[in-house]
């Protein structure tokens, strides 16, 4: 009988060549659940402002992994103990981190599903894995929770140095084209070590750290927080609102089975047994898409024109603003837009609506990135660096944005 070979290497652009390390990891990306991750955009709406940005979270997710390993090999080198069950471990963890994402990523936890974020559907697809997987995914989860007792293990997978963060700046910055987000990853991951159970970065490593919280500070403002992402991000979020509104109202809408069931239904983590999980595996990308090349000429004033925006790229004006927006500013366009459509209040705050955006480049409460010097001090980086602004990257700076529409719908 022919066996499979499960020992494959990838061919990624920002690596190169990528090994499949044990047959575990293989079957895991073979599975369906993982496989759908090709079919899930890494930075939602933002190919919209950069045409290049449709890598998918598939290509990020086996990124990561990559990171891991060489992290692994770095800790070993140095000394650190990592059993053959823990390396696994290490490796589903991040391979699997973001399995939860829905379409889009970020705009489902916002409207298909209630209020339920990617990391707790995440942690219920690997669940769902360790019985298809006869409990080989136990210790992953664990790491994964942040409860395994090397906490060092749980910061690789979470933490404001973690792996995620190491592959994302790169690959985004590679995709979008915003050279500003391009760290070097591999220098980071080089300069890594082990104290007290806890990650810490050998100070020859503190230039790398500073330029990696500058591209974060950078990429946020230029890529991830960019005014016309962030309008076309909530347009979406306003279509599938309106879809659920109109569906609840008995309005029949074409969708696909797995949209029309999370239409119909209200969905909370506490909903989530297997079937709806398999449900939510079968959404991506393409079945929002096509929805909304359907609902665009529906006869609802609202989904028809919300639809046509994100489909024509003919999105709503923004401004982002220092200070928060006046109530006479935003009630003059809702009322502007009454008077001319002969809508209602609400109708109207589909096309105007204001909001926050808030970026952070460090937390210096939480997690800290440690270096650590030749003679075995431990510092926090804002206060072993000299660069000044390293200060004021820890602390959150906050804009607020108004959206509306250009001039008519």
């Amino acid at each position: 009988m022919q066996t499979k070979n499960k020992l494959k290497i990838l061919n990624d652009p920002i690596y190169g060549f990528i090994t499949i390390p044990n047959s575990l990891i293989f079957d895991l990306i073979e599975h369906k659940y993982f496989q759908r991750l090709r079919r899930i955009t890494q930075m939602g709406m933002s190919y919209l402002v950069y045409p290049g940005a449709h890598h998918t979270r598939f290509h990020h997710a086996i990124g990561c992994m990559h990171l891991m390993q060489k992290a692994i090999h770095v800790l070993r080198f140095k000394g650190v103990s990592i059993n053959e069950e823990e390396e696994k471990a290490l490796l589903v963890a991040i391979l699997l981190h973001d399995i939860g994402h829905g379409p889009f990523s970020h705009a489902m936890e916002h409207s298909i599903v209630n209020g339920v974020s990617h990391e707790e559907i995440s942690l219920l697809f690997m669940e769902e894995l360790n019985t298809k997987f006869n409990s080989s995914l136990t210790l992953a989860i664990q790491i994964f929770k942040g409860e395994y007792h090397r906490k060092f293990m749980c910061q690789l997978i979470s933490s404001q140095i973690d792996m995620d963060r190491a592959d994302y700046l790169k690959r985004d910055s590679f995709y979008t084209g915003v050279a500003e987000g391009n760290i070097n990853s591999e220098r980071l991951i080089t300069m890594l070590n082990v104290v007290n159970n806890e990650l810490v970065v050998e100070n020859k490593g503190i230039y790398s750290i500073e330029k990696f919280l500058v591209a974060r500070r950078l990429m946020y403002w230029q890529v991830y927080l960019h005014k016309t992402s962030l309008a076309a991000e909530q347009l979406l979020i306003r279509v599938l609102k309106r879809a659920k509104e109109l569906t609840n109202n008995g309005v029949k809408l074409d969708a696909s089975e797995p949209l029309q069931y999370f239409l119909k239904h209200e969905i909370s983590i506490s909903d989530f047994n297997t079937e709806i999980l398999k449900t939510f595996a079968m959404l991506d990308d393409y079945d929002i898409v096509s929805a909304m090349k359907s609902w665009q000429f529906h006869d609802d004033f609202i989904l028809k024109n919300l639809c046509e925006m994100i489909i024509n790229r003919d999105l709503l004006k923004i401004k982002v603003k220092k200070k928060k927006i006046k109530k006479e500013y935003l009630d003059q366009h809702i009322e502007s837009l009454i008077n001319k459509y002969n809508i209602t209040k609400e109708e109207a705050q589909y096309f105007v609506f204001t909001g926050e955006i808030s970026n952070q480049a460090y937390h210096q409460k939480k997690q800290n990135i440690n270096i650590l010097y030749k003679n075995g001090k431990i510092e926090d980086i804002v206060k072993a660096s000299d660069q000044l602004n390293l200060k004021a990257l820890s602390k959150p700076v906050t804009k607020y944005y108004i959206c509306y529409p250009k001039q008519k719908l």
